[in-house]
């Protein structure tokens, strides 16, 4: 006799918190169909491959006035997490706070605001001219997005109990109303997967390479993520153990219909964006002036780049504090560290042009992605003496059938086959000629 809408929060069964953040706290969650294995499969179901949701370090007690709830509840139990805003200065009404928080409303499905305001199903209403940002494997998807009254949830009074409204706690800061965002629960971030594990090379190239693809993907919509960590990835396995990474947070995105990737800097009081340990450079050493514009088409690539040394298991060299650590603002080329010998040279070269300093010098996400895409995948073509472009087009059209053949009959669920048909989608010739001859040139400069 229930029918899941998803718009409401007594809809959901809340479990304990995942984490929290500067600005959010999330909980796992569940639909409850009366506990029965069937309503349970389905509740994964609704909640998609994709995207997912901030998982923070950690775990919150709970506090002695708060409601229980059942613990030691299996994983699979909660495939769903919640992610509750904190409301502090936005107000109360449904409006202000979609005003306020529409950043975060960037990844959301179509149907994800549908409950809103008695928007039409299938149909997503706009939130401040925010851009709309397309499904992609490796970005985050929100699938149901409302405002609800603040409850008192399991760790609340021991984790922000300042963001928690008057009527929940007479100190709170917070209103009572905020905005929820519900998403699929993933096992982990990719910086708690890397203390854990130790992928190797292949592994971890394939890792560097969906996050080009996922941050190709917000470029080609003209988004610009602004605050790329480790924290803000998340991480699940295919079927044949591989990590799939995906893009969260969206809070501190640029995604302007009206400015594009290009962000006038005109006073000190523009927003660039979150995380200053990896702001691109051009990002923190601009000026603000009249006249000024910050280009952000770039800056997630750097980021990534900064990232890699993560994930290929050494300190990310703009962390920390100390002579060993590099700043942004002013580190030079020359100053990164080596990656080990096992890394091969196309990785190497790739993450160095990530790092330049200046931008026109710096290679795109697509172009990046393209050389790592070649180098796994692409050395039948790539050692040929003389490439010609029917050779090129012959190997495309093969590398097509056997994506599209694998993702149709053998496994929807693999990494390596959703990476090459992103590659394959986002063909271009001159970004594919691009990478070709880097590969070319680094590779007949090492003979």
């Amino acid at each position: 006799s229930f029918r899941w809408q998803g718009f409401k929060l007594e809809e959901y069964l809340i479990g304990q918190p995942i984490g929290k953040g500067c600005s959010a706290a999330v909980y796992e969650a569940a639909i409850p169909f009366s506990g029965d294995r069937r309503g349970r499969a389905e509740s994964g179901r609704l909640a998609g491959r994709g995207p997912a949701l901030q998982r923070d370090h950690g775990s919150a007690s709970q506090g002695a006035e708060e409601e229980p709830v059942e613990k030691h509840q299996p994983k699979e139990a909660f495939p769903l997490a919640i992610k509750m805003m904190w409301n502090i200065s936005a107000g109360s009404s449904s409006e202000a706070i979609l005003d306020a928080m529409g950043r975060e409303l960037v990844p959301a499905t179509g149907v994800a605001l549908a409950g809103e305001h008695g928007a039409l199903a299938g149909r997503r209403k706009p939130v401040l001219g925010r851009k709309k940002l397309q499904p992609h494997p490796n970005i985050i998807q929100v699938i149901r997005a409302f405002t609800s009254s603040v409850p008192l949830l399991p760790g609340a009074f021991a984790d922000y109990p300042d963001v928690l409204p008057l009527s929940l706690n007479p100190s709170g800061l917070g209103h009572s109303r905020t905005l929820f965002l519900v998403m699929k629960n993933y096992p982990c971030t990719l910086r708690q997967y890397l203390r854990e594990s130790s992928p190797d090379v292949c592994l971890s190239t394939m890792m560097i390479l969906q996050l080009l693809e996922g941050v190709d993907h917000l470029v080609r919509h003209g988004i610009a993520h602004r605050d790329l960590k480790s924290d803000n990835i998340l991480v699940e396995f295919d079927s044949a153990g591989c990590p799939w990474l995906v893009i969260t947070d969206f809070g501190c995105c640029l995604a302007d219909e009206n400015i594009g990737l290009r962000l006038p800097f005109t006073t000190s009081y523009v927003d660039r964006g979150g995380n200053g340990c990896l702001m691109a450079p051009e990002v923190i050493t601009a000026s603000p002036g009249p006249g000024t514009v910050i280009d952000y088409s770039k800056a997630d690539a750097w980021a990534v780049g900064a990232i890699a040394y993560e994930i290929l298991g050494l300190a990310n060299p703009f962390y920390g504090h100390g002579d060993s650590t590099l700043e942004s603002r002013s580190y030079r080329e020359d100053q990164l560290p080596g990656l080990p010998d096992r890394v091969p040279r196309e990785v190497k070269q790739v993450i160095k042009m990530l790092l330049q300093r200046d931008p026109d010098r710096r290679l795109s996400a697509r172009i990046a992605a393209n050389v790592l895409h070649l180098s796994l995948w692409g050395e039948s073509v790539l050692a040929s003496k003389a490439l010609k472009p029917d050779q090129m087009i012959a190997w495309l059209l093969c590398q097509a059938a056997a994506a599209l053949l694998t993702d149709g009959l053998v496994d929807k669920s693999r990494v390596e086959t959703k990476m090459k048909m992103c590659f394959l989608a986002n063909l271009e010739y001159e970004d594919l000629w691009a990478a070709i001859f880097l590969l070319l040139a680094w590779r007949s400069r090492s003979e």
